[in-house]
């Protein structure tokens, strides 16, 4: 029997956090890594203590803000940075697993905060109907390694 890879330990984590996404457009998961070790977990949706969108708004979801863009959620890259940050967890030199590429926000996020180096499984662009991962260009153009997961996994 083979043992899975640290990789795929983390983005098949990445892909079953999703599921606790109480978004209704897009569920997304994110696990912040360091030395082999896990260091913060995030997926997206609203702030804690604030609205469950697919309790609140089931069928549509939350409202929209003037972009387009959920006017409620934070990004599972952002939560889970935000946890880490939240506790003194220093992440500068980590590694992020996510089942989205970073958008161009999260991704300006990723850079100032030290990630190294982001995994992703599916592309934000092709979600969202862009012609490119301007995130992932983003975080190339400035030095983050930035590698597109293509081990056979469970799809979010």
């Amino acid at each position: 029997m083979s043992k899975p890879s640290f990789d795929e330990i983390y983005m098949e984590l990445a892909v079953n956090l999703a599921k606790r996404s109480h978004c209704v457009k897009a569920q997304v998961g994110a696990v912040l890594t360091k030395d082999t070790r896990i260091v913060s977990l995030g997926y997206n949706g609203p702030p804690a203590g604030t609205h469950n969108c697919d309790i609140e708004w089931p069928q549509e979801g939350c409202p929209r803000d003037s972009k387009g863009s959920c006017s409620l959620a934070l990004h599972a890259e952002q939560n889970a940075i935000l946890y880490a940050s939240k506790n003194n967890v220093t992440i500068e030199g980590s590694t992020l697993y996510v089942t989205l590429s970073p958008c161009i926000s999260c991704a300006r996020v990723i850079y100032t905060t030290g990630i190294k180096k982001v995994y992703y499984l599916n592309s934000y662009a092709d979600f969202k109907g862009l012609a490119s991962d301007e995130g992932v260009d983003f975080l190339q153009k400035f030095g983050v390694e930035v590698v597109h997961y293509s081990k056979k996994s469970p799809t979010v």
